[in-house]
């Protein structure tokens, strides 16, 4: 008998073909051949009672574009939820006026047991949908045709928390964000490379691993990691520094490093 699964999302669409094809692929979609998480897709026309399917209509006061009726979002939502046995899921619009998703946000969604997504589109839904959502997430500051790519995005990022998902989970601890710091770069075989430049062939490019990774010294190799992973989140993502949590060695690398880059 095969257990039950660990997370569950629903996603509320008008595009299921946007959603589905690509939640068939990669870890998500082993995850949901083994049953560790359940994906179910519904197609808001599907709760709507005309025949023509109407899931849009256009906004009082006047303006440009359509707005997602609430009626038919209502209708899915109910459907979801059941005959409301067991916990609540938490509903989540996706919208440019939402929350930044972040890798923490993903963290704190991978211990829900269910979660329901509703793709906005268009100029938006009806502001009264708004009063059976929990919270709204955006994934930057771009428009975007819908919400079905942040969907995906929520999906993957909360789904490979998940226990279970990803085969070795030292890779999941060990990726950017999870301690505030960006990732440090990764290098495999050859230790050497050569290779001809794209602008003018005869020009070859000798490319080595760094000598420390190749060395077998683990301790070495330790604090190299460390300091790359802090000289790469300095250099591009400083924001993130200021809630990083920082051993007394990382601490200690990035006042040196700090220092070289304001002699400099």
């Amino acid at each position: 008998m095969r257990n039950r699964p660990e997370m569950r999302f629903d996603i509320v669409t008008i595009f299921p073909a946007m959603i589905e094809p690509p939640l068939r692929a990669g870890v998500v979609g082993r995850a949901i051949e083994r049953g560790t998480v359940t994906v179910k897709v519904h197609d808001l026309r599907d709760f709507t009672t005309d025949r023509h399917r109407v899931v849009d209509d256009v906004p009082y006061g006047g303006g440009p574009g359509m707005v997602l009726k609430p009626e038919p979002v209502f209708r899915a939502l109910d459907a979801i939820a059941g005959n409301g046995q067991g916990p609540a899921p938490r509903v989540i619009l996706t919208s440019p006026q939402g929350t930044r998703f972040t890798h923490e946000v993903a963290r704190r969604l991978s211990r829900e047991p269910h979660l329901v997504l509703l793709c906005g589109r268009y100029e938006g839904v009806d502001e009264r949908v708004r009063s059976r959502v929990d919270e709204e997430l955006s994934i930057g500051d771009f428009v975007l045709t819908g919400g079905e790519l942040p969907a995906l995005v929520v999906i993957d990022a909360v789904a490979r928390l998940v226990p279970g998902v990803v085969g070795d989970e030292q890779s999941v601890e060990e990726d950017s964000f999870m301690r505030g710091l960006l990732d440090f770069p990764h290098y495999t075989r050859p230790a050497q490379l050569t290779w001809p430049g794209p602008a003018d062939p005869g020009v070859v490019s000798v490319m080595k691993v760094p000598d420390v990774l190749v060395s077998g010294n683990h301790a070495e190799i330790r604090r190299w990691r460390k300091r790359e992973a802090l000289a790469r989140t300095l250099a591009r993502r400083p924001d993130l520094l200021a809630a990083a949590a920082l051993d007394e060695e990382e601490q200690d690398i990035l006042r040196e490093l700090v220092a070289k880059r304001d002699k400099n």
